[in-house]
């Protein structure tokens, strides 16, 4: 007769990783040189978020508004941001000057679909453009207050550039990453703009 033990000794199965299913959403939070950015991405692939998430606050708040917008499957995937994670690094480091990752301004407002893709088109590396004329190239001229209002809550920072906008006199005004995100921004901008120059 066959012992219990003996039926379990033949027992021998084949051990896989865990298989997570598909997000609709798939999301990473980063310690990046400027802050905590939350990085996410939709089934397809298009970048739908890189937003400062100082806090745990901030953090599910964002989570909450990508399920309320695009879809309630959201998970925690790194790997599937794993190309915009080393587009943001090496641009934050300086070895890159703009980003590939397609984009998809879900979470965008009507009006910042307009001024969003204008300020990318418009505003080059290195480079700097006041509210007033970005309102004035989306052709509202009157709306310098409403672009910043649009480039302040912009879910794609560092992207889509929107540190790239400031004052007309010149001086830093808000930014989701905060004036030292944005001055820091700036700066490796121009360092690397007047390198590219000398070579």
């Amino acid at each position: 007769m066959t012992q219990p033990e003996d039926l379990l000794a033949a027992f021998d199965p084949k051990v896989l990783p865990p298989s997570l299913p598909a997000s609709d959403v798939s999301y990473v939070v980063e310690d990046t040189a400027i802050g905590r950015m939350l990085l996410a991405a939709d089934a397809s692939g298009a970048l739908v978020a890189s937003t400062f998430v100082p806090g745990d606050e901030a953090e599910s708040a964002l989570l909450e508004r990508l399920s309320r917008t695009i879809s309630p499957r959201v998970l925690r995937q790194p790997r599937e941001l794993d190309e915009v994670r080393r587009e943001l690094e090496a641009f934050l480091a300086g070895r890159s000057h703009g980003f590939t990752v397609r984009t998809d301004l879900a979470l965008a407002s009507p009006f910042q679909r307009v001024v969003l893709p204008r300020l990318a088109a418009t505003v080059g590396y290195g480079q700097t453009a006041t509210y007033g004329s970005l309102a004035r190239s989306v052709e509202r001229p009157s709306a310098s207050r409403a672009v910043g209002a649009a480039l302040g809550a912009n879910p794609l920072c560092v992207v889509l550039p929107c540190h790239r906008v400031v004052a007309s006199s010149g001086a830093l005004t808000g930014y989701a990453g905060g004036l030292a995100a944005k001055r820091d921004l700036l700066d490796l901008e121009a360092r690397e703009s007047h390198a590219g120059d000398s070579m």
